[in-house]
């Protein structure tokens, strides 16, 4: 993928675009730049973002390709989501798009610098270039710029800071792209600095880490100091937004290596995870669910050891019914619900658990719960049976019965068990004929 990026020699008072000389000149010093060409990134210039670029253009504002996006088309992937940087203010913006007759929505993000444009049935988030004038840990007061260096300053890791001019050049102030391709993952500039402007990047630098590192440990000593010192910055973090990144790490790689890291360094305590963890199942189920993409409540749930413990950690990070759910059924089921080992029949204990709770309660995710119980195990292959089983349905209700003459409720609840009864003993194969002949019988 690498050969389709193309150097392009910069040299001071040679700028690439005319209309932005004055900002250029004082660049050049730390700027590298390159061509990107690759079918990826010619994949996003869809009419709208040529409408867009064309509407920039003839207003003169530069309007590039920021942030994730830049990072996933050096990777030679397709964006999901792709943000824009621009030296336009929202005013200008709004004052553009209304004279073009372009739907604007969301404008909760206006106070920030950004402005959302729909057309040709996409979204385009555009942010005006920004400063920090004062941060707290949590949120940053902000003032805009056209000075592309200064944004690419506040952002929280180099591989994060680089921009994407629409005609395929890279902007790189802090080295982002060198790191991409050693998987290393550094904040911009001072990491003290950086963490204390925002708490949260804590968790989004082991969340970068499990995306792009390629092994674990590989962290330099300065950055794990500076983590530890300011640790505690998280306890004044949302636990919506600290669930929201401790998920992303859950399902990304290195799992094992970082939680253990957050714990060694004095992090988790801050984020709900529980400070009498269970480790030892932890490292089991780290190893049980390589390459079967648990959900992150399943290998969360691995660290706790009671019930209590999830209801402890939902005070702190606001997590969903589902996720408690799902967390409390591991804990209940993760040594009583096994394989069954004496028959030609392992998966048959899930199976009765899935058509039993069905009958009771009509739980439709049922057989989600179970697929998880069974990452957690580690049973890839009855893992895919039973991702190909269908749940059968139970085919004699009390109308049948009924008709048959049974008019009792209470009999035809005796009934009813003793047929699915019958009905489970036949491995679900009997059909209604078959099982009313045996009520014909009685």
């Amino acid at each position: 993928m690498w050969s389709q990026l193309f150097f392009v020699s910069c040299k001071a008072g040679l700028p690439l675009f005319p209309r932005t000389i004055p900002q250029f000149k004082i660049l050049w010093r730390r700027l590298a730049t390159m061509k990107l060409e690759s079918s990826e990134f010619q994949s996003l210039f869809t009419p709208g973002l040529k409408c867009i670029a064309e509407l920039f253009d003839n207003a003169q504002y530069e309007l590039r390709i920021a942030g994730g996006a830049v990072r996933d088309l050096l990777s030679g992937v397709k964006p999901q989501d792709v943000d824009f940087a621009t030296t336009a203010t929202p005013i200008q913006m709004k004052e553009m798009f209304q004279e073009a007759g372009i739907r604007m929505i969301n404008n909760r993000g206006e106070k920030h610098g950004t402005i959302t444009a729909r057309l040709h049935e996409e979204n385009f988030e555009i942010t005006t270039l920004r400063i920090d004038l004062l941060t707290d840990g949590r949120h940053a007061e902000v003032e805009f710029t056209t000075d592309w260096e200064k944004d690419a300053e506040r952002r929280d890791l180099t591989i994060n800071s680089m921009f994407l001019g629409l005609d395929g050049t890279l902007y790189d102030y802090f080295n982002g792209y060198e790191d991409l391709k050693n998987h290393n993952i550094r904040f911009v500039g001072h990491a003290e600095q950086r963490i204390q402007e925002d708490y949260l990047r804590i968790l989004r630098y082991f969340r970068f880490y499990g995306k792009i590192a390629e092994k674990p440990g590989d962290h330099e000593s300065k950055t794990l100091e500076a983590i530890r010192e300011n640790a505690k910055g998280l306890a004044g973090i949302s636990g919506e937004r600290i669930w929201v990144e401790l998920k992303k790490i859950l399902m990304g790689q290195h799992v094992n290596h970082l939680i253990h890291l957050m714990y060694e360094l004095g992090v988790a305590g801050y984020i709900g995870l529980p400070i009498n963890a269970n480790f030892q199942e932890f490292d089991t189920v780290c190893k049980n669910v390589q390459n079967l993409f648990p959900k992150p409540m399943t290998v969360l749930t691995s660290l706790l050891k009671v019930p209590d413990d999830i209801m402890k950690m939902d005070l702190r990070l606001k997590i969903s019914k589902d996720e408690k759910n799902l967390g409390l059924f591991l804990l209940k089921h993760r040594r009583d619900l096994v394989k069954a080992t004496d028959g030609a029949e392992p998966l048959k204990p899930f199976q009765d658990f899935i058509i039993d709770l069905n009958n009771k309660s009509r739980e439709a995710d049922a057989t989600s719960r179970i697929c998880e119980l069974l990452k957690y195990q580690g049973e890839e292959h009855l893992l895919k049976e039973m991702q190909q089983w269908s749940v059968p349905t139970f085919p004699v209700s009390g109308h049948d019965l009924r008709q048959m003459g049974i008019s009792s409720g209470k009999e035809i609840g005796i009934f009813l068990q003793q047929l699915r009864d019958q009905w489970r003993k036949s491995g679900y194969q009997m059909d209604k004929e078959e099982l009313l002949s045996c009520v014909k019988k009685v």
